[in-house]
């Protein structure tokens, strides 16, 4: 009932008469209400055309989608799964330090399959007393049962941050921590992921469990720049002095943190009602690794070191 009220109120929203899919998403409303108070709901609004990634990571991100629509083929049709196993779900583990695009991957695999992506912080789901964790991870996928969307797994380094050699009982119990989460998502009939910085963390008998691990490298110079254009945009008004190149030589960030140094210059610009120049992403960038606590070496900033404190004109 709930569920058709939600997709009258929709439909009337857009005033048009009620149809499937009001339905449809209304009752994946319903379904989700549980899990949307323990992760957040992203609705997909990326492609694979809005990441700058390496073509072997693309190439993966591909197969992670045949394994998802060739599911039912491969292991009932020609019962590849095994007699004895009961695996369903698709897992995988995406790989690489803060910023270099493993979110936005889990949301264009989500837009691809036509499904919502479910970002879980892992980090507020470790509890400190013993059993609690996999208590909550056990309301997660309750929840996730009903709903067919892709989770994602995010700060998986609050597990694999404590998985190390087995010295003493906290040791022990991390380790048992990460297994039962695996455990979990290999019952999950839909699609897990796990986003971790720490991938020199994991064993040899973890990863075979895994159907993909997907590395996310830092961007080199050639991808950096691209990084520096998409992230400007093009209805971004630009002058005519801008040097991507040189920003993209000189400044080793990864995309997040491109992406975070064109907003700031962008609302720079717009306050000043002028397009975006160089002093603006110098100063930006400048803030960008203030907030970071990185050193602002006059060196890197070569002849642009100064611009940031000069008047526009």
């Amino acid at each position: 009932k709930r569920a058709a009220v939600a997709a009258r109120l929709q439909a009337e929203a857009s005033g048009r008469a009620i149809g499937p899919e009001d339905l449809k998403s209304g009752a994946r409303a319903q379904n989700a209400a549980g899990l949307e108070r323990l992760a957040r709901r992203v609705e997909p609004a990326v492609s694979f055309g809005d990441l700058v990634l390496p073509p072997e990571t693309l190439e993966q991100l591909r197969e992670i989608l045949t394994r998802s629509r060739q599911r039912e083929r491969v292991l009932d049709l020609w019962k590849m799964a095994g007699p004895a196993s009961r695996r369903r779900g698709l897992t995988a583990l995406f790989a690489g330090p803060s910023g270099t695009g493993k979110t936005m991957a889990a949301e264009v695999l989500s837009g691809e399959l036509g499904l919502d992506l479910y970002t879980v912080d892992l980090a507020t789901v470790v509890d400190k007393y013993v059993g609690e964790t996999e208590k909550n991870l056990d309301r997660i996928f309750a929840e996730a049962e009903r709903v067919n969307g892709v989770l994602l797994f995010d700060e998986a380094d609050a597990l694999f941050g404590k998985r190390s050699e087995v010295r003493d009982a906290h040791d022990r119990y991390a380790n048992v921590e990460v297994a039962y989460l695996l455990q979990r998502m290999e019952l999950f009939e839909g699609i897990a992921v796990l986003a971790t910085n720490l991938r020199s963390n994991l064993d040899e008998a973890f990863a075979r469990r895994l159907d993909a691990i997907v590395d996310f490298p830092e961007p080199d110079e050639e991808y950096r720049l691209r990084l520096w254009d998409k992230c400007l945009g093009a209805n971004v008004p630009r002058k005519n002095d801008l040097d991507l190149p040189f920003m993209a030589k000189s400044f080793k960030l990864s995309g997040g943190g491109i992406r975070n140094i064109a907003v700031t210059a962008a609302y720079l610009a717009a306050d000043a009602d002028r397009p975006v120049g160089m002093n603006d992403l110098v100063l930006a960038t400048q803030r960008e690794y203030r907030k970071l606590g990185r050193m602002v070496v006059e060196s890197e900033f070569g002849p642009y070191f100064d611009l940031s404190s000069r008047p526009e004109s």
